[in-house]
């Protein structure tokens, strides 16, 4: 798409800075319009983004950035950041392999100060580069935007209780700004808002403030009453008790779509010293009707026609593994009146609308607090209840000191079922399920379990949760290999995988002249494992168990093959391939081994079928690595 005349003209925020007021509500509604168009060509996340424009604009028009710090929390909602800053014609290239990342990143723009994905930092990052500038004698302004979805998090709080306390007798500069844009919150956001908005965020209100102060620490039995007569005045007309009481001066709310609102009230609060607090209120989807009527539809929709919108596609698409646990989810509810479930706000993403329909008593969506969802489950288990846990596989690195502390070192039967693990795609790398075997399988106690299809998947969600231990199932984004579930609550061999292929050269045990490898898949990699078999003349093993591993499958296999591949969609450091080499090493057995896996490395976003050949996980990347590595040993084949 064409950028619209005025936008065009915006090269980087010192544009923006330029423009008279009437030209930058012309500015908003241009850079809406582009944000609708560019993301129904890419896809990516639109009602959040369409709900910051005015926002963004205002904060680049009165601060100095990128001298100026502005750390966006998340980051679902700063595409109109990249387009102010330089990366406007790059757009078409968004979450696709060497474009622009979906969220704010270092390496892509000095006016990315700090690198997002992941929810509630912003307030701490922020916080860190005022006193960074406290320290080295600089003055300049750090602001932390932050959602209300986002402040649910216990971390945000944290970070709220440290700013507002002196550092070397100094409160930080640092200016919080509240974007509240949840539906259900209908605060007051008419002129008389707006007026007391810019009356306490002005040089008079401060001004009498704290020559008020002056006048009654004389008394202090009158300034205690003038204190709290001035805290619960406020808190009849705002909500900010909380934040004052945290050492902020709180502003708000204001309409965040208001430039004549926000732009005042933000070059008032830049000029005040110490910790603010701005909150606005913003609509989702702001400006395009479709993402207004339904926010979380265009949360992060694909590619759409923006005058048609959202369409449902003409043949149904396949049953996802996410889709699989939600329905397995309501069958064992129906089955075990214990089943709870628990989600850090991923009620959708992790397949549980209908769990929530149907069983609302027993549904707990704690918003972003991983760490306590973790715990919580823990407590309930302690009392015969038989939580479920759905949660992403980098969502669970949240909660790794609760998964350890208390429920695996008190054993308690949680099941976590862990969704986005291995590739995710254009999330990209703060969203790529890479590390949730290695820093799960050091902890005792904890059972691991990755399934390699669909029904499978159903199978090994219902063998945990019969457990009385924790143990976590792994699975990935997405549809797998179309294997349909059974609609029977059925369970797996505990801690044994199966063969799937035998090597037509097992028959030849006393000719060295012919090779025998054996594939080791753990997860949905068996599928390309199997096909590559078919030009390896290979052996096959479905795994099935990270922890507890099969070592009697393990120890046949390495009995009867001249080599082992071990293949698992996440990293090779510390991994399944790892407890295989560890197993064989406890035995005394010596046999060659190749770990197939992620590498030691950030893998960054990009299209998952083409990540996943890139990687070499596809049937002919894993024959390439198998003749590679064994090719002395593969010559006749």
């Amino acid at each position: 798409m064409t950028a619209p005349a005025l936008l065009s003209r915006i090269n980087s925020p010192a544009d923006v800075r330029k423009l008279s007021r009437t030209e930058l509500k012309q500015l908003a509604q241009e850079l809406r319009d582009f944000v609708v168009h560019s993301v129904s060509q890419t896809g990516g996340h639109l009602s959040s983004n369409l709900g910051t424009i005015e926002l963004t604009i205002a904060l680049h028009h009165v601060f100095n950035t990128p001298d100026d710090r502005l750390v966006w929390d998340v980051g679902h909602q700063t595409y109109p950041h990249k387009i102010l800053t330089g990366r406007r014609d790059r757009m078409h290239t968004l979450r696709q392999q060497g474009g622009l990342s979906g969220f704010p990143k270092r390496d892509e723009s000095e006016y990315d100060t700090f690198g997002t994905a992941h929810s509630s930092t912003s307030i701490s990052a922020a916080l860190g580069m005022a006193l960074a500038s406290q320290l080295k004698g600089e003055e300049r302004h750090c602001v932390a935007i932050i959602g209300d979805g986002a402040m649910t998090a216990g971390m945000a709080f944290e970070a709220l209780n440290n700013a507002g306390m002196p550092h070397d007798g100094k409160v930080p500069n640092l200016l919080v700004v509240l974007n509240d844009n949840d539906m259900s919150i209908s605060p007051p956001v008419g002129a008389l808002n707006k007026y007391l908005a810019r009356l306490m965020s002005g040089k008079f209100y401060a001004a009498a403030r704290e020559g008020a102060k002056n006048v009654l620490k004389n008394a202090p039995p009158l300034f205690e009453l003038a204190r709290r007569f001035e805290e619960h005045a406020k808190g009849m007309v705002v909500p900010g008790t909380i934040f004052e009481e945290f050492g902020f001066n709180y502003v708000g709310p204001i309409d965040g779509h208001d430039l004549d609102a926000l732009i005042p009230t933000l070059e008032n609060l830049r000029d005040k010293r110490g910790a603010q607090f701005l909150h606005v209120v913003t609509k989702k989807g702001r400006g395009y009707k479709l993402a207004e009527a339904d926010p979380i539809a265009y949360h992060g929709p694909g590619k759409f026609d923006p005058a048609r919108g959202l369409q449902k596609p003409a043949t149904p698409p396949k049953t996802t593994f996410t889709q699989v646990f939600g329905q397995w989810l309501c069958d064992m509810a129906e089955a075990d009146k214990r089943l709870v479930a628990i989600t850090p706000a991923m009620r959708e993403g992790s397949g549980m609308v209908e769990f929530h329909q149907r069983f609302p008593e027993r549904y707990f969506d704690v918003g972003i607090a991983e760490q306590h969802a973790v715990t919580l489950a823990g407590g309930l288990a302690c009392e015969g209840i038989k939580p479920v846990v759905a949660i992403y596989s980098t969502f669970l690195q949240r909660g790794y000191d609760q998964l350890i502390h208390d429920v695996a070192l008190q054993n308690l039967p949680v099941l976590f079922a862990i969704d986005r693990a291995g590739i995710v795609g254009a999330d990209g790398a703060t969203h790529m399920g890479a590390f949730d075997i290695a820093f799960m399988r050091c902890i005792p106690n904890l059972a691991i379990l990755a399934p390699a299809d669909e029904a499978e998947t159903r199978r090994a969600l219902t063998t945990g949760f019969r457990r009385d231990e924790p143990v976590a199932v792994r699975y990935p984004r997405g549809a797998g290999a179309g294997i349909a579930p059974a609609q029977a609550l059925d369970e797996l061999p505990w801690g044994r995988g199966e063969i799937r292929r035998q090597s037509s050269r097992l028959n030849h045990l006393t000719d060295p002249t012919q090779p025998r490898i054996a594939l080791l898949a753990f997860g949905p990699l068996l599928y390309p494992a199997l096909h590559a078999a078919e030009a390896l003349d290979a052996s096959v093993a479905n795994m099935r168990f990270i922890k507890p591993l099969d070592t009697a499958l393990l120890l046949e296999l390495a009995l009867n093959h001249d080599a082992l591949v071990t293949l698992e969609e996440g990293c090779i450091t510390g991994g399944a391939g790892s407890a295989v080499l560890e197993a064989l090493q406890q035995a005394g057995v010596s046999i060659p081994v190749l770990t197939l896996g992620l590498p030691d490395a950030f893998v960054d976003h990009g299209d998952p079928a083409y990540l996943a050949a890139h990687h070499g996980f596809d049937a002919a990347g894993i024959e390439k690595a198998v003749r590679t590595r064994f090719g002395t040993l593969l010559a006749s084949v």
